[in-house]
């Protein structure tokens, strides 16, 4: 078995910065990708960054040129670099990773097989 763990969630004001990190443990893992998602309250999980072996990025509209993804994939650890947050970026953030590499579902919650259990954000005034 996999377990993914995120730390670093909390509450910040808008203008804000805070880091995300993931780690994997458990059984001899290979990863392939790792991808970050979010819940804000009341709406469904959303793509929010992917990172790839060889370092490949990608990210949702909403947060480019506001959040960096960064880590090592091979090492199952990852990196979620959040700044000039805002209100609208409060949500339950989750770690996701996957063995597998499918093209065209780096963006979708069925492109990964292991989730961590979320750490929360919340920006607030």
């Amino acid at each position: 078995q996999v377990q993914l763990v995120e730390t670093g969630g909390g509450l910040v004001q808008p203008g804000d910065s805070l880091t995300l990190s993931c780690a994997a443990s458990g059984r001899t893992f290979r990863s392939r990708r790792m991808g970050w998602f979010r819940q804000p309250p009341g709406q469904g999980r959303e793509f929010v960054a992917a990172i790839a072996r060889g370092g490949y990025t990608f990210y949702a509209d909403s947060v480019k040129g506001r959040f960096t993804i960064s880590g090592d994939v091979a090492k199952s650890t990852a990196h979620l670099q959040m700044n000039n947050l805002n209100p609208e970026d409060t949500a339950v953030y989750y770690c996701a990773t996957t063995e597998t590499l499918i093209t065209g579902l780096t963006r979708q919650e069925r492109g990964y097989d292991y989730w961590g259990q979320g750490t929360q954000v919340t920006v607030s005034s």
